[in-house]
């Protein structure tokens, strides 16, 4: 018996390596032939097709691998300087006749972003090809960019909805109350906004004196912006009593829209494909509408990154500042550093630039991330920082060791301050008859205590290392900005500055692009800008994530998403509502100190993060509302 027990499971094991085996090799051949793609394909004359069916982002985050296969929609992510460098090789290439920007999907990008994607689109179109954008409705991110093209298209059932930046925010205080929790919060900083959420049922003084200030100059920027790249339109009436010429137009918006300049033609996608047909070619034998394109992929993979040429490094940091190690779109403080260690390895490097696109996050994350950044400079290796959307809080914390400092007029940042937040129980606990009690042996016995509170100790003690990490904040702003710490103090406090008013500051030194930044790294490190090359210090996609992208990109043409304003209003209520989850798990689950932003999350794409969204999936279906 103990024979025939053994080969039986034997046999059992054979089967399931073979098993294994053969899915391996399934999901293998899956990959390989869904990732022969960019780059093999030959690019025929035609219109560059910019599909912007999502957010545009500093880095982009990994997809889920096997959504697509479960039949989830996988929302794409366009990395903005991918962007700019295939709009800007297209206006030198023949083959491209056209660039076509299709807005449906829009998801959105931060003010800076969107001002250097849109003078890219207008240095393409001052090269005398046209640039013809379509969308069946246009807000604020999405109009900012089509102002530049040379026909803008609407769908007759469409229009625009210009809201301007702002709008409400969530606080929990109520909740919290009535739940029983007791949040402990330790900060330094009048301006510092992250934690009125769970302290206050509505918004401070202070957070609405900076908020104001901020939203005004962003505001004012992109009215400019729009103005500058389309003087004929008469935006005016819509933005300070919209309901007036849509009224007047009998509710017809679009009509509305045509009559202000706004747009140039009215037509469904049929109709904008019979147009640029007529420019760039088409086909009789295809379905009405089609036209002869180009690939956004399959141009990008034939336009790689130079390598000629001396090597100067780019260190992303974007997203939340977050400890450990982990993926693109979150910056991993392990991940970061140890990126940054083993480029200065190599002894290849010239120079170092620090790309920073993050709200903050953790203070230890950001600083081992300073650390790192010290060390190139500790090798003689000048260190450049250039701002992206938004460098704010932690973002600004990693940027101290900069030798200059380059940011957009329309860059957030600021937000000097830190803070702490712990979540306590013993209220909730007591509603329901639980009581904690215990021995003590000194005032930290069992502390932090989630269970029956904090003591007095213990607040006084985290409120003073608070305290002194903001020393150490403003310490650290002072050494680098060459400024008293007095000063520092004055302009830290938590406020957040546009790039304009940063620069006034000397919160930062110049305005310019990532390329404006690695151009100055190359003259400080003695080399001609146009004999160097980027080398961007990251980890490249693993297989999964080039899975997850081919299938993506497998199911682009399948449309499910609906872009009328009622479609627009449904997206937004479910980012809004994932962003709540995404601060009821913040809450509970952040560990150490924290400098973030609290009015950059209002200023960005529309969409709430991968992360956000995938826990919102996981509780609604715990709900019984999954799909």
């Amino acid at each position: 018996m103990k024979l025939l027990r053994g080969a039986w499971k034997l046999l059992v094991a054979i089967k399931d390596g073979l098993v294994l085996i053969a899915m391996l090799l399934f999901f293998g051949l899956l990959f390989a032939a869904l990732n022969a793609r960019p780059g093999s394909k030959p690019i025929h004359d035609g219109a560059l097709v910019l599909d912007l069916d999502g957010a545009i982002v500093e880095q982009p985050e990994d997809p889920a691998p096997f959504a697509a296969l479960s039949g989830q929609p996988i929302a794409r992510q366009f990395r903005a300087r991918d962007l700019i460098r295939t709009i800007d090789a297209a206006r030198s290439d023949d083959r491209v006749k056209a660039l076509v920007l299709d807005l449906d999907g829009f998801g959105g990008a931060y003010p800076a972003t969107l001002n250097e994607v849109g003078n890219a689109i207008r240095r393409f179109r001052d090269t005398r090809k046209p640039v013809l954008a379509y969308a069946t409705g246009y807000t604020d991110g999405g109009y900012r960019l089509a102002a530049n093209a040379s026909e803008i298209w609407v769908d007759p059932l469409g229009g625009t909805m210009f809201a301007g930046p702002g709008g409400s925010q969530l606080y929990y205080k109520g909740l919290i109350d009535k739940l029983g929790v007791n949040a402990h919060v330790y900060r330094v900083g009048k301006f510092k906004s992250f934690v009125e959420p769970y302290t206050r049922s509505d918004q401070s003084p202070e957070a609405r004196e900076a908020s104001q200030a901020l939203y005004g100059v962003l505001f004012a920027d992109w009215q400019e912006a729009v103005k500058t790249a389309r003087p004929k339109a008469q935006i005016a009436p819509f933005l300070a009593n919209p309901q007036a010429p849509i009224l007047a137009a009998n509710g017809d918006v679009s009509k509305a829209n045509l009559a202000a300049g706004l747009v140039d033609k009215l037509g469904d996608k049929v109709a904008f494909g019979r147009r640029v047909a007529a420019i760039v070619g088409g086909n009789d034998a295809k379905p009405a509408g089609w036209y002869d394109t180009i690939d956004y992929d399959d141009y990008l993979g034939a336009h790689p990154l130079p390598t000629a040429g001396d090597a100067i490094g780019v260190v992303t940091i974007a997203g939340e500042i977050v400890d450990g190690k982990g993926g693109p779109g979150t910056a991993h403080g392990d991940t970061i550093a140890n990126a940054i260690l083993k480029g200065l390895a190599k002894k290849n490097l010239k120079a170092l630039v620090v790309r920073v696109d993050s709200p903050g996050g953790s203070v230890l994350a950001s600083e081992k991330i300073r650390l790192a950044i010290l060390e190139a400079k500790r090798q003689g290796l000048p260190v450049v920082v250039s701002m992206g959307g938004l460098a704010a809080s932690g973002g600004y914390w990693v940027s101290t060791p900069g030798d200059v400092i380059f940011a957009e007029p329309s860059t957030i940042t600021g937000s000097i301050g830190i803070f702490g937040i712990i979540p306590t129980f013993e209220n909730t606990l007591a509603k329901i008859g639980v009581t904690t009690d215990g021995v003590k042996t000194t005032p930290l016995s069992g502390q932090p205590d989630i269970l029956g509170g904090t003591s007095p100790a213990f607040d006084a003690i985290l409120q003073a290392t608070i305290e002194n990490g903001y020393r150490e904040f403003i310490a650290r702003v002072a050494q680098s900005r060459h400024m008293t710490p007095a000063r520092v103090n004055e302009i830290g406090q938590g406020r957040v500055w546009d790039g304009g008013t940063a620069h006034q500051l000397g919160l930062v030194d110049r305005f310019g692009t990532i390329d404006d930044a690695i151009a100055e790294a190359a003259r400080r490190a003695k080399l001609d800008p146009a004999k160097v090359h980027a080398t961007y210090l990251e980890k490249k996609p693993g297989w999964a994530a080039e899975l997850a992208k081919s299938l993506r990109d497998k199911d682009d043409d399948e449309d499910t998403v609906g872009t009328d304003a009622f479609a627009r209003i449904a997206g937004d209520r479910r980012a809004t509502l994932a962003r709540a989850i995404g601060d009821v798990k913040r809450l509970a689950t952040t560990t150490g100190i924290q400098a973030r932003c609290l009015e950059c999350g209002g200023l960005g794409p529309r969409a709430a993060s991968i992360a956000d969204s995938r826990l919102l999936d996981i509780v609604l279906a715990k709900l019984g509302f999954g799909g």
